[in-house]
């Protein structure tokens, strides 16, 4: 009799699995190289009609795996039966190539055979094996599949050949399984007829004793979804499964019925193929060893060997550059910060006021930390000596009076990154010292209420303006909503770096201080009557990205502390001292003030508390906002001791004149005398 001969499985691999397999190598193995479960799934087979000859050509035995793959609630496709394999990723080429193959074969067919004798479970009959090796850098993936399968000493043999399903089953036998199987595809299932009818009982395999107890030989059917579509050639997963009966039921032969019609049109005939197969006509051996196997999948050379994806070509920029700029990111937690929340920092919503210097540099660097939407807010345009210091400006920029800034950085982000979501505001923000003409008031109410719902929509407010004055109502807002509000401020060669305490920590009487707290002065016009080196930001070149990558960190470093807005300072330390314990969170200290020297390249943190009449974050300035609104802040903007008299900053400066002339001075003594 001819030799059973199989339809070995193919690898389909969807690209999405390749995706996948990216993302959970940077988020969950890291450097880990252990196995893994993952799922797979095959179909039955089909076929394609050559238009020439009108042959019926038979299309690839595939197990498929796709992006769902490493979930733990992934289920097969629709008519489709389910897979589970053990997937081995290795961190770089040559583990991969030096990996013991022979050993990582036996393991799964160890798995697959006590399944059979001590579980007596088909569920393990299609386990397969998958290593891979993820260039993540050039989007290469090498992999290779196996499938183990038993070999069988002797062969099975089929008795005849491999004939239609109906020649042995009439329709109606056939439709009732096929109704069955499309309700509850099975991968391996019982057959007999039932008592006194034509209609087919079905059970699991598990249940062969009871099932065929009673039940002649030659009614006896198993049957397994046929991922084969070739006429005299069964797919690979009838290999184990004779094994599996061999093993555990022994008979002279097995009916099989190789089931290939789970999606068959309406009024087609049925696909599905029937066989006898036995091991010779020998005395029935019974087995109780573990056969060998075969199974490692041929390259597309046929040779046994690994293959290669290579996604690039084909891969969508876009998608490219959303997987590739966050992996230095994600590097980071492999083996220097695995507490590291990316995806905390990834969220935090951001509010650039100001797109200059300042501004240019804050967003590029956020966009380093996988910030993924940053807005800006500014009033001017660009001009001619913007492109050189501001890097999201080009030449082009400044041509035709110059492009809105706010919306020419936005723009350049999402050309530098697809992925990230900005956009740019061009509103001017009312300042103390700057009073409103009655006519430009409703306009003024209008910037206040866009500058409002802005602030509502984002988690962090950056202060990156060039004037003093245009940082007080921002300030106000970012107090009063509870914001954090980040400030960069530059001179020459020195800058300041803070963040702004929270009224949160009111209560505990250790709030920090915000940018007018050291004043004793409400802000005022320092733009008018200014020579052309006053009106601008005169600086050492390389001082703004230093500043603004430094704002930037103690966001990120406060974002990171347990304690989050609320993070406290850390106390004055001396040289080689260690900081004290909880005042470190998982990117280090995060300091109150930061003022830099460039000088001296130096930095120096400085710890302000807040002050109870400061004109920008004391309860009086912050409850006569939420209460008045617009009201008290068009007093401020248009009345020059509005905001001093409020706070009782004018009361001190009359206590000090009193103070001072409480003094009595000697007029004569002489000058030895000082």
């Amino acid at each position: 009799m001819p030799i059973v001969q199989f339809t070995p499985f193919s690898s389909l691999v969807q690209p999405a699995f390749w995706h996948a397999l990216t993302d959970f190598k940077i988020d969950v193995l890291r450097l880990s190289d252990d196995s893994v479960t993952i799922h797979g799934s095959y179909a039955t087979g089909r076929s394609v009609k050559d238009r020439e000859s009108g042959a019926e050509i038979a299309l690839g035995c595939n197990l498929s795996v796709g992006g769902e793959s490493f979930s733990k609630t992934d289920r097969a496709p629709a008519h489709s039966a389910q897979v589970t394999g053990v997937f081995k990723n290795y961190n770089t080429i040559e583990e991969f190539k030096a990996a013991d193959k022979t050993a990582l074969f036996a393991q799964v067919t160890d798995e697959i055979w006590k399944s059979i004798t001590v579980d007596h479970s088909t569920a393990q009959l299609n386990r397969f094996l998958l290593i891979t090796f993820a260039d993540l850098k050039k989007y290469k993936y090498y992999y290779w599949f196996a499938f183990p399968a038993f070999v069988a000493k002797p062969a099975w043999e089929i008795q005849g050949d491999w004939r239609a399903a109906s020649d042995e089953f009439n329709d109606s036998f056939l439709s009732a399984i096929e109704a069955t199987q499309l309700a509850s595809p099975r991968a391996f299932f019982l057959v007999r007829p039932k008592t006194g009818s034509d209609e087919p009982e079905i059970a699991p395999v598990e249940e062969y004793t009871q099932f065929f107890a009673n039940v002649a030989p030659e009614q006896r059917t198993i049957a397994f979804l046929d991922p084969s579509a070739t006429p005299s050639n069964p797919g690979w997963p009838l290999r184990n499964l004779l094994t599996y009966l061999h093993t555990l039921h022994p008979a002279p032969s097995y009916r099989i019925l190789c089931w290939r019609d789970s999606e068959r049109p309406n009024g087609a005939p049925f696909k599905s193929r029937f066989g006898v197969v036995s091991q010779g006509a020998g005395e029935v051996a019974v087995q109780t060893e573990k056969p060998t196997a075969v199974g490692w999948e041929k390259n597309v050379q046929g040779k046994l060997g690994p293959r290669v994806a290579d996604l690039a070509p084909m891969m969508d920029p876009t998608r490219l550059a959303d997987q590739a700029v966050d992996l230095n990111l994600k590097l980071m937690r492999w083996r220097i910060l695995p507490a590291l929340d990316l995806e905390k920092v990834a969220n935090t919503r951001c509010l650039l006021l100001g797109a200059g210097t300042l501004g240019c540099y804050v967003a590029r660097t956020l966009m380093g930390w996988g910030v993924r939407k940053i807005t800006f807010v500014d009033s001017a345009r660009v001009s001619f000596s913007n492109p050189v210091r501001q890097p999201l400006f080009e030449f082009d920029d400044c041509l035709n009076g110059g492009k809105p800034k706010a919306a020419c950085a936005a723009e350049r982000l999402k050309k530098i990154f697809p992925g990230v979501n900005s956009s740019g505001h061009n509103l001017s923000i009312p300042m103390p010292g700057h009073p409103i003409p009655p006519a430009s008031v409703e306009q003024a109410k209008k910037d206040v209420a866009a500058l409002e719902k802005l602030m509502d929509e984002h988690d962090v407010v950056f202060l990156l303006m060039d004037s003093r004055e245009s940082r007080w109502l921002p300030t106000v807002m970012g107090a009063a909503k509870g914001k954090v509000v980040m400030n960069a401020a530059l001179g020459f060669d020195t800058f300041l770096v803070m963040r702004h305490g929270v009224r949160a920590s009111l209560a505990k009487g250790d709030r920090l201080g915000c940018y007018y707290c050291n004043d004793i002065v409400a802000p005022a016009d320092s733009l008018t009557d200014r020579t052309l080196d006053q009106m601008c930001t005169v600086t050492r070149p390389g001082l703004a990205s230093i500043a603004a990558s430094t704002a930037v960190e103690l966001l990120v470093s406060l974002l990171q502390h347990p304690d989050g807005i609320n993070a406290p300072a850390p106390p004055p330390q001396t040289q080689g001292s260690e900081p004290p314990q909880g005042s470190e969170g998982v990117l280090g200290i995060v300091p109150h003030q930061l003022r830099g020297f460039l000088a001296q390249f130096r930095n120096m943190p400085i710890t302000g508390a807040a002050y109870d009449r400061c004109t920008g974050c004391s309860e009086t300035v912050i409850k006569a906002y939420e209460t008045q609104g617009f009201e008290m802040l068009l007093k401020a903007f248009n009345e020059q001791k509005f905001l001093e008299e409020l706070t009782g900053l004018d009361k001190l400066y009359d206590e000090g004149e009193a103070a001072l002339e409480a003094v009595g001075w000697n007029d004569d003594e002489g000058e030895d005398d000082f």
